[in-house]
């Protein structure tokens, strides 16, 4: 049996408790008889996922969920395989998330980007449970409360229990976010409202789909938003851009007859 290494209570987390990188974070969350895994990642680490869990003492059949916080191809691929070795779980995630996987979109779920001759296997998930703001997944006499937090992806969800928040794509340590992508369907102005409501939430800890745990630090939080403030107006970020002020003042200049050269410096 292996020793489980609890990051808090009734939380493991697969990639800290096998000590290596496994791919994108998975949480176990667990009380009584019952657990449930928020994200698996890529099928082909699924098996020795599942037998760690095995080994760490938790029966197979008491899996209560397989819980998506979006539908990226690195996020659940995995859930395919795993409804296999766990087939009393249910798939749950946000109705959009669903929509896309039922209609197979691979360039959504980023399982297809032609432009770096990225295809990856995106096998059929079925979402049998969709869930949306405000509703609650009860896991044993644990509850996860569901937080819409588009942004990164329109279905991205966060998941907060007590003073935890599965926050998914929304914020890393580092102070990034999930990738920003018109593609992908990615809002910048919904970027920033879910980030200012984990700003301003009385969540200590942040559990994200990628990347370390890390205690919330509302200016730190700030920072990123600013940042992403910043992106809405610059033609770098294409059609997720809201503006672009530099061509107000070309048409200012225009109507006044600027001469190009006074900006040559």
């Amino acid at each position: 049996m292996l020793e489980r290494r609890e990051l808090f209570p009734n939380v493991i987390e697969l990639n800290y408790q096998a000590r290596r990188r496994f791919g994108c974070s998975v949480y176990l969350v667990f009380s009584e008889q019952e657990w449930a895994l928020i994200d698996i990642g890529y099928s082909d680490t699924v098996d020795e996922i599942i037998e760690m869990i095995r080994q760490m003492d938790f029966p197979l059949g008491n899996c209560k969920y397989l819980i998506a916080s979006h539908a990226d191809v690195d996020h659940i691929q995995g859930f395919h395989r795993a409804k296999s070795l766990l087939p009393n779980a249910v798939i749950v995630g946000h109705p959009d998330a669903a929509r896309l996987l039922k209609e197979g979109d691979r360039l959504m779920t980023y399982a297809e980007i032609p432009a770096q001759n990225i295809s990856i296997e995106l096998p059929p998930i079925l979402i049998e449970k969709q869930v949306n703001e405000g509703d609650r997944l009860q896991i044993g006499n644990l509850e996860l409360e569901t937080w819409h937090t588009p942004g990164h992806t329109h279905g991205q969800l966060a998941f907060r229990m007590k003073n935890l928040l599965f926050s998914g794509d929304n914020l890393f340590r580092d102070g990034c976010v999930g990738n920003i992508d018109a593609h992908h369907g990615s809002n910048i102005p919904d970027f920033i409202r879910s980030l200012e409501r984990i700003r301003d939430s009385d969540v200590e800890w942040l559990l994200p789909s990628h990347g370390p745990v890390f205690r919330k630090d509302a200016g730190m939080v700030q920072q990123t938003i600013d940042r992403l403030g910043k992106y809405q107006e610059m033609a770098d970020f294409g059609t997720c851009a809201v503006r672009w002020p530099l061509l107000d003042q070309w048409e200012e200049e225009l109507v006044a007859g600027i001469d190009p050269k006074a900006h040559r410096d």
